[in-house]
């Protein structure tokens, strides 16, 4: 991938590009998020240009030197192209305004650069530069927002948020991934407005949550979110952490834990959603006695269902749900290790985790904010020798994949029985002994299947069939 500040070097194809349409009469601008990382020298993978060319005049231009153009966006005034290896979406100057419950804005075509910059999110995304001459244009100060790290809108704030209400929540993700502050006017608007956020789609929040937490300053973020009450409106459960653990004792609250385990996991979407959520049932299962203090038993399977129900409602992928569920209702698990686990609870351990394993793990070691340096050390000794056992017993069998010595077929065969509980019975008490023992290996399993359906007054056939061919084991596959 090109540098940013290469294609705006004499004989690109960027300036090439803007010389065509100078010639046709048009500007070309190199606007928003690309201008802003340039500045602050960031990576940014797509080009955002704006022209006064109508879409049809725009697709003129491009359409003889691209390998690829895409017109989705064309109605609302962008052309999608791929110019010397380049993706870029050139838009008509424009004004917009979403309305609600609406995923798409009603669009009007503006005159010029300063008016198309003036409705965008904030002053540091509402700069420009004019190609080929690569003038800066800067109209609301964003280059001083820039070297200030603020956030601020560039018309009255009450204003830019009304025309798209998202624009609050995307003030924390840019917070989160700049790791700039939001101006107090900003904050104020965002605290007045906040309802707005109702009418925004839920895909739409849900792709603004997911740029944030994948920041570099996630936590931050999300605590200036709260503050404003906006949180609450699309993640209640998260703003209902902030109550104490011990209210004797007066230890952290739950919410300022869960910020400090997000911002320990790597910035990997589905390792932090876990983090945000992983004690989200602790509010439903806090209990206060005299003999065990506060407890929060069960907490991980409540959260587990509550965590399904959010995901769910904010519209992420199923397989995103099964890796987020799977890890907050086994993170406690490991909490019992230090009790003394067998071989078998390593296994079941793996085998619950299934292709969620590392990304378990991750969390439990995230989970640990205590500031107690020795009982952190334990902990993180205990993961140690746990991954090293489930390494160990890795290269003894197949952990990762641990299924009954006998299949269905071969049990149905063995027992005379047709498909039926029985089956089931027989798979699951094999499939303990796997736990239990490790690989039996086939004679030793129908030994002990046979003593197993005796007891239980079932008379065997004691036919023996291979077990079924799996596709991978089938020649040529």
């Amino acid at each position: 991938m090109r540098s940013l500040a290469s294609l705006l070097e004499e004989g690109s194809p960027l300036l090439d590009l803007a010389a065509r349409f100078r010639a046709d009469g048009h500007e070309l601008y190199l606007v928003g998020g690309p201008v802003r990382d340039l500045a602050l020298r960031r990576p940014h993978a797509d080009l955002d240009l704006a022209t006064g060319a109508k879409p049809e005049e725009t697709l003129a231009i491009v359409r003889p030197l691209a390998e690829h153009v895409w017109l989705q966006g064309i109605e609302y005034g962008t052309v999608g192209a791929n110019v010397s290896g380049i993706a870029m979406e050139i838009t008509t100057f424009r004004s917009e305004r979403y309305e609600p419950e609406s995923r798409h804005p009603d669009v009007t075509f503006e005159a010029t650069i300063e008016t198309d910059l003036s409705r965008r999110d904030f002053t540091v995304n509402a700069m420009a530069i004019r190609l080929p001459e690569r003038t800066p244009v800067d109209p609301f100060d964003g280059m001083g927002d820039l070297r200030r790290k603020t956030l601020r809108t560039p018309i009255e704030p009450k204003a830019s948020f009304t025309d798209d209400p998202l624009r609050m929540l995307r003030a924390f993700r840019f917070s989160s991934q700049l790791g700039f502050t939001i101006d107090p006017t900003v904050l104020t608007a965002i605290t007045e407005l906040r309802d707005l956020i109702g009418t925004v789609s839920a895909e739409r929040v849900r792709d603004e949550l997911s740029k944030l937490l994948v920041g570099d300053a996630p936590a931050a973020a999300l605590e200036a979110c709260d503050s404003t009450g906006l949180l609450e409106l699309f993640l209640p459960e998260v703003s209902g952490l902030k109550l104490e653990q011990d209210p004797i004792h007066r230890h952290k609250d739950v919410f300022h834990h869960t910020l400090a385990v997000v911002e320990r996991t790597a910035p990997q979407l589905t390792l932090r959603l876990a983090a945000l959520l992983h004690d989200i049932g602790k509010p439903k299962t806090r209990r206060i006695d005299d003999l065990e203090g506060v407890t929060f038993h069960h907490h991980e399977r409540v959260g587990a269902k509550m965590a399904r129900e959010r995901l769910r409602a904010l519209r992420f992928p199923n397989e995103v749900i099964d890796a987020v569920y799977n890890a907050i209702y086994l993170h406690h698990r490991f909490h019992t290790y230090r009790l003394g686990w067998t071989d078998s609870a390593v296994r079941r351990y793996v085998t619950d985790a299934g292709p969620y394993l590392e990304m378990l793990n991750r969390l439990v070691r995230a989970d640990c904010t205590t500031r107690n340096a020795a009982k952190a050390k334990r902990l993180a000794a205990r993961m140690d020798e746990l991954e090293a056992r489930i390494e160990e017993l890795k290269a003894r069998e197949e952990i990762e994949r641990i299924r009954p010595d006998l299949d269905g077929r071969q049990v149905m065969a063995f027992l005379g029985v047709p498909p039926g509980p029985a089956v089931g019975d027989a798979l699951s008490f094999l499939l303990e002994l796997r736990f239990d023992e490790g690989p039996l290996g086939e004679d030793e399993a129908y030994r002990r299947l046979e003593a197993w359906a005796e007891a239980r007054g079932i008379s065997v056939t004691g036919t023996r069939v291979g077990p079924k061919e799996k596709k991978s084991d089938r020649p040529g596959s």
